[in-house]
């Protein structure tokens, strides 16, 4: 008895005052976004310390000068001063290629992916889970993979010129479907599809339908409703799936080393040459941070320019 007199004793007692008790419960249990945050703190403040050592560590290399192993570290512009050098054109042409390059994919994934979101939002009305799992099986597959059969379809003798011959539209295979920027184009568009199809359609089920019907009473026909209600109150998704889009395609090297050949070479795979082959990381650091603040500053500026659209047009 006295031993567990003894242990009782030991048990903590919570000391807390009943109307702070009575608070946290009700901030926890209350507000859900609140709950909702603090599951998410842990893997965005993972996400972000793991982010901020990376980006640190390229920041501190890209002023480091390329010296034999072994010599002691040296800090400098020149890297930087490169950029904007004659010497330099070569990077500056290839942002420029990537960013074109970037943005054409992700207006060929948005038109190649609202239809589809469009059908499963306003004409698909039972199961439409299991048909957007349909949809999105083919993109569960590796990335290489789906890689490798967009290589395989426009190769010399690839599933294209096979078709082509068979039908009698060509008589030898031809090379004109591998190996430029258009095959990085088609194949970049196939692989991200579902990352634009998602959003898309998630904006478009949110929209009221009542909307739609009172526009069809006043007359309205279906072109009408659509650049008016439709197309608008879907910009959200929209413009969410072609950040994601523009943002990831713009320092992708492993398309464009499998399919894009000479002219489909895009600055990811300087900056991956730079690294491993020439073994140059400060100058590859350089130019890893120069395409970052290249893709901060149009991102930036898009936002800013919606943003200041969106107002205009609520003063109005």
């Amino acid at each position: 008895m006295g031993d567990s007199n003894d242990t009782l004793g030991q048990i903590p007692v919570d000391r807390t005052p009943p109307s702070l008790r009575r608070w946290l419960w009700r901030l926890w249990y209350v507000n859900e976004d609140l709950r909702g945050y603090f599951l998410l703190f842990p893997t965005v403040l993972f996400m972000f310390f793991m982010l901020m050592v990376a980006l640190a560590t390229l920041v501190v290399q890209s002023f480091w000068v390329d010296t034999a192993p072994g010599a002691a570290v040296q800090y400098t512009l020149a890297n930087y001063s490169l950029l904007i050098t004659p010497e330099g054109e070569i990077y500056r042409a290839l942002l420029l290629r990537s960013l074109w390059m970037s943005l054409m994919i992700t207006v060929s994934v948005i038109l190649f992916c609202y239809p589809i979101a469009y059908v499963m939002a306003f004409h698909v009305h039972q199961h439409k889970i299991f048909w957007l799992i349909v949809i999105t099986i083919p993109f569960w597959a590796s990335y290489l993979l789906r890689v490798f059969s967009w290589k395989v379809i426009l190769q010399y003798n690839g599933v294209l010129n096979s078709i082509l011959m068979t039908l009698g539209l060509t008589d030898e295979p031809l090379d004109i479907f591998l190996h430029n920027r258009s095959a990085v184009i088609v194949t970049l568009t196939h692989a991200w599809a579902a990352f634009a199809i998602l959003p898309i359609y998630l904006s478009l089920e949110k929209i009221d339908r009542s909307l739609l019907e009172a526009a069809s009473d006043l007359g309205d026909g279906f072109m009408r409703r659509f650049w008016r209600i439709t197309l608008p109150l879907s910009m959200p998704g929209v413009l969410g799936a072609a950040l994601l889009l523009f943002i990831r395609n713009v320092g992708d090297y492993v398309t464009p080393a499998l399919v894009g050949g000479v002219s489909g070479t895009m600055l990811g795979n300087i900056i991956v040459s730079l690294f491993t082959e020439m073994s140059n990381e400060p100058l590859a650091a350089a130019v890893s941070i120069a395409m970052m603040v290249s893709i901060t500053l149009i991102v930036c500026g898009f936002v800013l320019l919606a943003g200041g659209r969106k107002r205009l047009k609520g003063v109005a």
